[in-house]
């Protein structure tokens, strides 16, 4: 009853001093009631348990930091403390989100009770009012101070007038902010961007990331729902969003726009002139001399003695003044610029003398001193054709080393040949060699091409000279010098079908027609057409029809020297339908495109019955060509136009078969041409020679070779593209086939690009033959060799 009675007489005390001590503008008279509940609401002995549960929750945390301290005992130090500590808060500004009082009404209230509480407590106090008021007396705990704060605000909450409503600047600050207080300091907050928190508040613990579920869509929701959108800025210390105001907005576009962060700021003020040209009475600082000024300095002192130390132990020498009795000697080229020199086009530098070797030396290596022999034959030799102008000596030390008895003969020697002899400027270009190669791209990205041999078809006895492949990939005739043409299974290297010819067979050509089945075969100077039956029934009755047309009355008038005549007895049983007799050999056979014309060549340069054409449906043959420049060794028909191609040893003609007139020459820069190809496409040749070349034509481009690959070292026999895949291969007496990657682009201002991927070995060379002839699959990427080792190899 008594600590009720002290406490209630001293808080209606401190009531009274803060009636007192209350402005004027909060003059208001309260009532009764409102004083009845200030007396409860100071009266904190008499709170209940869970008042100061909820007075301890309104902390920062739950255990204070000045909780664990005791009582000192001393009242003098505890107000000290508390005074100092209530002056810290005030310096803070501890703040409650919706509560804004006066500063000196809060200052006030807190001391008062503070002093007032120590009056009545004073020494003698039990442990247990120490311990309850470890609250009240301790300011330097936030709780103190929030909840007088708080209760105040509840005390004048009310009755608070609109003035100071306007002024209250925490209205629209959050208690949140207070509580999570962010200890890390000015540090960068990317090292907490792999951690679950960003920080450590007053009490050292985690201050947690908030959970932030946005995406793309959600923030995009949000930029178009929040009119606070473009104003929202992420608080990186506390990670919560926060919301600028108008003033701050305006301070941040006058801060981009390069002005003054205060509106009210005059950046053209006079200047005020404090010095001007008149004398003025007073200076503008009377700031007195310092001391140093009057005495002399010690750091001087220190470094004069020094030089003085020096010059007496004579590590100093004065300047020695120079005697003008001797002679001046003047640079003439000292005032020169080299650079003049330097720019001159015609000026070319001295050449440099050869640094000394080791004969030079005066202790040289035995093995560079002459011996007896050597020096004889030095002295006999004439000045001119020696090696060295003198004799290598050898010396035990430097200061034997006598002086050199030409050495003016040599200086005047040189400047002669520097005055007399011209010099000759040398273009040198540094180039590295990788530089030339041209960057081509990896053989692994341009498959599918062949890289091995697969099959071997063995069965010829003689040179197997030509062979050729079906239009539908699945049959290979091969003619031999063994006087046979053989058909084989291309997949089972199997020999279906023999036919003997009785003479060395020079060419095969498969009819490219996939509605027939023929083959032309070429020996001596007969044309063959064989049937040999390999088809389906349908596409075996077409050819026996295209075979068995009426001829012609007038066939054998343009015929001239040709016979055309059909096989009997058992060369039907053979497949052979029809014989071409020619006046001279036939060195090779060629189809159109739709199966109807076949071209044949006689090489002879006496004779103008070089090329022949002949159509089988009418049987009869045409020389196109009045008068042949040239030794012809291949034709070939162009895929899809009517120009017809014949390579003689230097050119290839192209010739228009509608016009009767040619078109195109192309050079082939080659010695000998072998062998030709035209490109599915029909705007690129290509063309093999007898000395080692392969020549790629564009038709677009020139006449010239657009590319010469020299890569087989022997005679090339012959070529060969793929009717699909951009490849093409060469066969050479070299024993190899090398296949080469050849693009072929729609776009005329990008050449072809042409890379060698793989080189095919298998064959044998015999008698100084290697491989004879190379063709293509017409299907896959597989490639044919037939080589003078009587074999027919496949490579996949």
């Amino acid at each position: 009853m008594e600590e009720s009675s002290s406490s209630s007489t001293r808080s209606a005390a401190q009531t009274e001093k803060m009636k007192e001590k209350e402005p004027e503008k909060s003059g208001k008279k309260r009532n009764k009631a409102e004083e009845e509940e200030d007396e409860e609401l100071f009266n904190f002995k008499n709170k209940s348990t869970e008042e100061e549960e909820e007075d301890e929750d309104l902390s920062d945390s739950e255990d204070s930091i000045f909780s664990g301290l005791e009582d000192s005992g001393s009242d003098e130090d505890d107000e000290d403390e508390e005074l100092s500590d209530d002056e810290e808060e005030e310096e803070e500004g501890l703040d409650d989100g919706d509560l804004k009082l006066e500063p000196e009404q809060t200052q006030q209230s807190c001391v008062v009770l503070q002093i007032e509480t120590k009056k009545r407590t004073g020494g003698g106090r039990t442990e247990e009012a120490k311990q309850e008021d470890e609250y009240v007396h301790d300011s330097s705990d936030e709780e103190s101070c929030v909840v007088l704060q708080i209760e105040t605000k509840k005390r004048t909450g009310g009755g608070r007038t609109e003035e100071a409503k306007q002024e209250d600047e925490y209205v629209h600050d959050s208690s949140d902010e207070e509580d999570i207080r962010n200890t890390v300091g000015n540090v960068p907050m990317e090292w907490y961007r792999d951690f679950p928190h960003i920080g450590y508040n007053l009490d050292g613990k985690k201050i947690y990331k908030p959970i932030r579920n946005k995406d793309e869509l959600d923030d995009f929701l949000d930029k178009m729902d929040n009119p606070d959108y473009w104003r929202t800025v992420p608080d990186k210390q506390t990670g919560s969003d926060v919301v600028l105001s108008d003033e701050q907005v305006q301070l941040v576009n006058r801060l981009q726009r390069g002005q003054f962060g205060d509106a009210n700021f005059n950046e053209y003020e006079p200047q005020v002139e404090f010095f001007s040209r008149d004398v003025m009475l007073h200076p503008v600082t009377n700031r007195p001399a310092d001391k140093r000024s009057f005495i002399p300095s010690l750091i001087e002192k220190e470094k004069v003695s020094k030089l003085v130390h020096a010059i007496k132990m004579g590590w100093i020498k004065p300047r020695r003044v120079e005697d003008d009795s001797r002679g001046r000697y003047y640079d003439l080229w000292a005032n020169e610029d080299s650079s003049i020199l330097a720019r001159h086009k015609m000026h070319l530098p001295a050449p440099k003398i050869p640094l000394p070797g080791h004969q030079e030396s005066y202790n040289p290596p035995p093995e560079y001193l002459f011996t007896d022999e050597e020096r004889a034959l030095w002295e006999q030799q004439d000045p001119c054709d020696r090696k060295f102008p003198f004799v290598p000596r050898k010396f035990s030390s430097l200061r034997q080393v006598p002086a050199f008895s030409r050495f003016i003969h040599e200086r005047f020697e040189r400047c002669l040949d520097l005055y007399l002899c011209p010099r000759q400027r040398k273009m040198r270009v540094n180039v590295n060699p990788e530089d030339l190669i041209p960057k081509l791209p990896k053989p692994k990205d341009l498959q599918p091409f062949p890289t091995t041999q697969s099959l071997v078809y063995r069965g010829h006895s003689g040179l197997v000279r030509s062979i050729s492949v079906s239009p539908s990939g699945q049959w290979l005739a091969s003619g031999s010098d063994d006087g046979s043409v053989r058909f084989w299974e291309v997949c089972s290297s199997r020999c279906l079908k023999t036919v003997q010819v009785g003479g060395a067979v020079k060419s095969v050509a498969w009819n490219p027609n996939p509605s027939v089945c023929l083959l032309a075969v070429a020996l001596d100077s007969v044309v063959l057409i064989l049937s040999p039956s390999l088809a389906d029934r349908q596409v075996v009755l077409s050819s026996e029809r295209l075979l068995s047309a009426p001829q012609e009355a007038d066939a054998n008038e343009g015929a001239g020297p040709v016979t055309w005549s059909e096989g009997e007895g058992e060369e039907l049983n053979q497949g052979i339908r029809l014989k071409i007799q020619h006046p001279k050999a036939v060195q090779q056979v060629s189809w159109h495109a739709k199966g109807d014309y076949v071209a044949s060549v006689m090489p002879d340069h006496s004779s103008n019955l070089q090329v022949l054409i002949h159509q089988l449906s009418r049987r009869r043959s045409q020389n196109p060509f009045r008068k042949n420049k040239g030794l012809v060794q291949c034709v070939s028909f162009h895929p899809v136009r009517p120009y017809f191609f014949v390579g003689t040893q230097r050119s290839v003609r192209i010739y228009n078969l509608v016009k009767q007139e040619m078109t195109k020459k192309l050079q082939a820069n080659s010695k000998w041409i072998s062998s030709m190809a035209v490109h599915p496409g029909g705007d690129h040749v290509i063309c093999g020679s007898y000395d080692c070349r392969l020549s790629w034509f564009d038709l677009d481009l020139s006449t010239k070779p657009y590319k010469m690959l020299r890569h087989h070292k022997k005679a090339v026999r012959g070529v060969a593209y793929h009717r699909l895949y951009p490849l093409f291969a060469s066969a050479s007496d070299d024993g190899t086939v090398i296949v080469c990657h050849g693009t072929v682009y729609n776009d005329l201002l990008q050449n072809p690009l042409i890379v060698p991927v793989k080189v095919l070995r298998g064959h044998d060379i015999t008698h100084d033959l290697g491989v004879l002839d190379v063709t293509f699959h017409p299907t896959q990427p597989w490639v044919f060799s037939s080589g003078a080792d009587a074999t027919i190899r496949l490579f996949t």
